[in-house]
């Protein structure tokens, strides 16, 4: 983390989807995708969301951004609150905020030409000569490693790692401050994951962009992020350094993700792991007290009884009655 200003806040933030179904006709039913998230995103620093999937991870990049509408809460952008912000204060502010989707195939409109899908921000916010467009498209694509001359091929001409680029060439158009990376590199070939990471690590550098880097992999999380927040079914287990993550994790569900994780060294392969038992609970009827309850070793009465609230250790924040290496 380069710096101590806070970019992004999020305060008790909740999106809950109305359940359409045979099955719940006696109660209106919601699917809890993020439940209560509070945290904080600083200026310059990559922030990686965690956690398997169905876990809340996107709907939460998508609301902090308000690509959705939350069902409650609120969320501060250089201390606004975007959820009361009138349409043109809003669409002023988008340029501050992108998103960088997880698809290459599907996030490109395959009947635009890349000169076109770079340049659609440009012209949506500015009114701008078709030179400076051109002009603006080409060194963009300097950025991110494409060729000038291909600027008029469309999406099918490309492979998925070029059509990526091209998907962050498009996030870059309006210079934001703040990118959300959801799971960009989870579609690509492990070869072509490592470009795309080390291209987005030079652009934070050159650019002082900030990131929240939505991913699965906890192999990749952990070469790019500087803090990292884990989530369970809607909510916040985790969050901290990544290296105190990695190094002595406190809660039951971050060490089981991370003992997932294929070990490099063979000599430490023979070491028997600890996996997770059990499916992960409905998030339409999620369980009380510890949602993590239902599958953790280490659960006691009153996890299935009372819900952790989030308190701060040292330089992580947990939501666990019995952290673990305390």
């Amino acid at each position: 983390m380069l710096d101590n200003s806070v970019l992004l806040e999020a305060k008790n933030l909740k999106k809950y989807f109305t359940v359409n179904s045979s099955m719940f006709k006696d109660k209106k039913s919601f699917v809890h995708a993020v439940d209560n998230v509070s945290l904080k995103i600083y200026e310059k620093e990559t922030l990686a969301l965690v956690g398997e999937s169905g876990c809340g991870k996107s709907t939460l990049g998508r609301l902090l951004i308000r690509l959705l509408e939350a069902t409650d809460g609120e969320v501060l952008f250089n201390g606004k609150n975007i959820y009361q912000l009138k349409a043109e204060e809003l669409r002023r502010l988008r340029s501050e905020m992108q998103i960088i989707f997880q698809d290459p195939y599907a996030s490109l409109n395959p009947r635009m030409r890349v000169g076109e899908i770079i340049s659609e921000p440009i012209i949506t916010h500015y009114a701008i000569s078709r030179k400076e467009k051109e002009d603006r498209v080409k060194a963009l694509m300097n950025v991110v490693g494409l060729r000038e001359a291909y600027m008029n091929r469309f999406p099918h001409q490309f492979s998925g790692g070029q059509r990526q680029r091209i998907g962050i060439a498009r996030a870059l158009a309006l210079n934001p401050k703040l990118i959300i990376c959801d799971e960009p590199v989870s579609a690509l070939d492990v070869s072509i994951q490592s470009q795309i990471l080390n291209l987005l690590q030079d652009l934070q550098q050159e650019l002082g962009l900030t990131y929240l880097f939505i991913s699965h992999d906890l192999s990749v999380v952990k070469h790019i992020s500087d803090r990292v927040c884990v989530m369970f079914l809607g909510k916040v287990c985790e969050l901290g350094p990544t290296k105190d993550i990695y190094a002595e994790p406190l809660h039951p569900y971050t060490k089981f993700l991370i003992e997932a994780l294929p070990k490099p060294d063979p000599r430490l392969r023979s070491k028997e792991k600890q996996l997770l038992q059990g499916d992960i609970p409905s998030p339409i009827n999620p369980p009380s007290g510890c949602r993590f309850h239902t599958r953790c070793p280490y659960a006691k009465k009153i996890c299935s009884e009372l819900e952790p609230e989030l308190k701060q250790l040292g330089s992580r924040i947990v939501a666990c009655h019995f952290p673990l290496n305390l």
